[in-house]
């Protein structure tokens, strides 16, 4: 009698036994999945939740860590990055020397002499709009313009970086601070700091103005559509010390 109520009770125990068995051999499918199958990504997917600090990626914030970076063509990084203009003579001193060579005594109106449809009015009587209207419909011909000679793609990407509206007025003032841009782009605040050499940021004004010549004596475009240095090297090297003594 022992035996069958034994028996009995081991039949009531098997199914509870069974299950929980099952339970230890087979995994649910939250368990089943590695962690990025489950849906649960360790970095935010585009387009998911936002961070709320800055991006590993600079000019980003929020969004996925991995999202490509967009630039922001019209945000004026110049202006809180430029203290030049007439806050340095040194800048304005420098800028005499590169309107001499690339201008002459045109100044802030030259056009280049290249160009026979030339405008209607004196440059710094022009919009920028004015001047863009002048450039596309006279295709063909040179037009660098101002004191600077700012060729049309450089003068489009500088009116981007200073989020100039086009309808801005092509003055001496704002013919200033385009070419402060560049001379921030030719190293002008590292030459400053002594990061740079004197030579080194001569060569890089070269490389950006044709009239001004290399360490080699020749400009750094010499040859290339009748371009060629206006002065020697001798002459810059000696109006660069008068500037940045030392």
């Amino acid at each position: 009698m022992a035996a069958i109520r034994l028996l009995f009770l081991l039949i009531l125990c098997l199914p509870a036994t069974l299950a929980e068995a099952a339970s230890i051999l087979s995994p649910s499918d939250a368990d089943r999945h590695p962690l990025l199958q489950q849906g649960r990504p360790l970095i935010a997917a585009r387009g998911g939740a936002k961070t709320t600090g800055p991006s590993l990626f600079a000019g980003r914030k929020g969004g996925s860590l991995f999202e490509p970076v967009r630039r922001q063509a019209s945000l004026p990084l110049a202006r809180s990055a430029l203290p030049l203009g007439p806050l340095s003579s040194r800048a304005a001193m420098l800028r005499k020397i590169i309107a001499r060579a690339e201008a002459g005594s045109a100044g802030y109106d030259a056009v280049q002499h290249g160009a026979t449809r030339r405008p209607t009015q004196r440059p710094t009587d022009m919009t920028i709009a004015e001047i863009y209207h002048w450039i596309d419909r006279t295709p063909g011909q040179p037009h660098a313009i101002g004191r600077y000679q700012f060729i049309p793609s450089t003068l489009r990407m500088l009116v981007t970086r200073l989020g100039l509206p086009t309808a801005t007025r092509f003055t001496a003032k704002v013919q200033d601070q385009l070419a402060d841009l560049l001379l921030l782009d030719a190293g002008f605040d590292a030459f400053e700091r002594g990061e740079i050499g004197r030579t080194t940021f001569m060569n890089n004004l070269a490389k950006i103005w044709a009239g001004l010549p290399t360490s080699s004596g020749r400009s750094h475009y010499h040859g290339y559509a009748g371009n060629k240095a206006t002065m020697t090297w001798t002459r810059f090297e000696q109006e660069m010390a008068l500037i940045f003594p030392g």
